[in-house]
């Protein structure tokens, strides 16, 4: 059987080496081998944000680079279904697997779909049901047109059910788990805090990279005046996506950052250790959103809503938006949050596994 495996944003090359392990172990078990051809349509071009992941997961480097990136929706999405269609005319896989909900997440499923190549999506049935997010756009046009889709939990697969998609859904767990208990401890033995000047649970980390938030100057000023606020009394780390650095140097807000300490996009060991002993993560991104519930670091989102509903409804994750105050007050009150321990929403750490063993049986 030949897979065709679609990436092209960082958290989906973490998915899909946790997935391609799974592969490369099964083939050595099994006569029935399973060949993956890469395709990274180069959504993330910066080396820390895409080559980088490849050589520290362990990932064969991708089959083909489309290096397509920095272009607006429409225009992107077209480049890439118009090569990645090129790309199976020439493999004639027999299944494609796609990840999460980026733009090369709907191009490849889009050009499968249009080829009569059956699609699998991973991370399916997520729904923060904001039509305005593009991500909820691919995510629903995604699920729709796929013929496998392998949920990372129960309430995924009943927004599937209630959207009258029943037919090959799987609840698998989570592919961020499996990778966060398989490189957890490498990543605290191998990388020190010292190098930036901070200790165990004694710092603050924080991202932002969603376009509701970098593409507005009034919420970002308000997000950045909590992040000064809050560094007066404990170090905020921030790395910082290339378009929000780009985007503050041409308004000349540069200051903006001050009192912060500012790094470039990190590979994931390196975020992994940071995330693992933070005194709280504040982000608007969902993979972190998880990334701090599986280390049981109480996080603030700065979004008005989140797919990740478990990470609220188990107390590790507060939906504070961008008002500096209720960032403020949420981060004066951390103290008090007690998360449930003993309830695993995401799975047992398994979810690639599963998946692997019902691509397996596809014919």
């Amino acid at each position: 059987m030949k897979i065709v495996t679609i990436v092209g944003a960082r958290p989906q090359f973490i998915k899909a080496a946790t997935v391609s392990r799974v592969i490369h172990l099964y083939n050595r078990s099994f006569n029935n081998q399973i060949s993956e051809v890469i395709i990274h349509t180069g959504q993330h071009f910066d080396k820390n944000m895409s080559d980088v992941f490849f050589t520290e997961l362990g990932m064969s480097m991708p089959n083909y680079n489309l290096e397509i990136a920095s272009m607006p929706h429409g225009a992107m999405t077209g480049r890439m279904l118009e090569k990645i269609e090129l790309v199976l005319q020439k493999e004639k896989p027999n299944l494609v697997l796609i990840y999460g909900d980026t733009n090369s997440t709907l191009a490849g499923a889009l050009a499968a779909a249009k080829m009569h190549i059956p699609v699998a999506h991973v991370e399916a049935g997520l729904r923060s049901f904001n039509i305005r997010m593009p991500e909820e756009i691919n995510r629903i046009v995604t699920d729709r047109i796929s013929n496998y889709l392998f949920c990372p939990t129960q309430t995924s697969v009943d927004n599937l059910n209630n959207e009258g998609i029943v037919q090959n859904v799987y609840n698998v767990g989570d592919v961020m788990y499996d990778a966060t208990l398989y490189y957890r401890e490498k990543a605290k033995q191998d990388i020190q805090l010292t190098q930036w000047g901070i200790k165990d649970n004694d710092y603050v980390l924080c991202t932002i990279h969603r376009a509701e938030n970098t593409d507005n100057i009034h919420r970002l000023e308000s997000i950045f005046e909590a992040l000064r606020e809050i560094s007066l009394e404990t170090p905020v780390i921030l790395p910082i996506h290339p378009r929000t650095r780009k985007l503050l140097k041409e308004i000349g807000k540069e200051n903006w950052l001050s009192g912060i300490t500012i790094l470039d996009p990190l590979p994931y060991l390196e975020m992994l250790r940071l995330e693992s002993t933070a005194k709280v993560i504040l982000t608007d991104s969902g993979g972190i959103q998880k990334e701090a519930f599986f280390h049981q670091v109480p996080c603030l989102t700065l979004r008005d809503e989140t797919e990740w509903v478990e990470t609220v409804s188990h107390g590790w994750n507060k939906i504070v938006g961008y008002r500096r105050e209720k960032i403020m007050k949420a981060y004066n009150e951390i103290g008090n949050i007690t998360g449930m321990q003993d309830i695993k929403p995401y799975g047992s750490g398994e979810a690639s596994n599963k998946i692997v063993e019902i691509i397996s049986k596809i014919n």
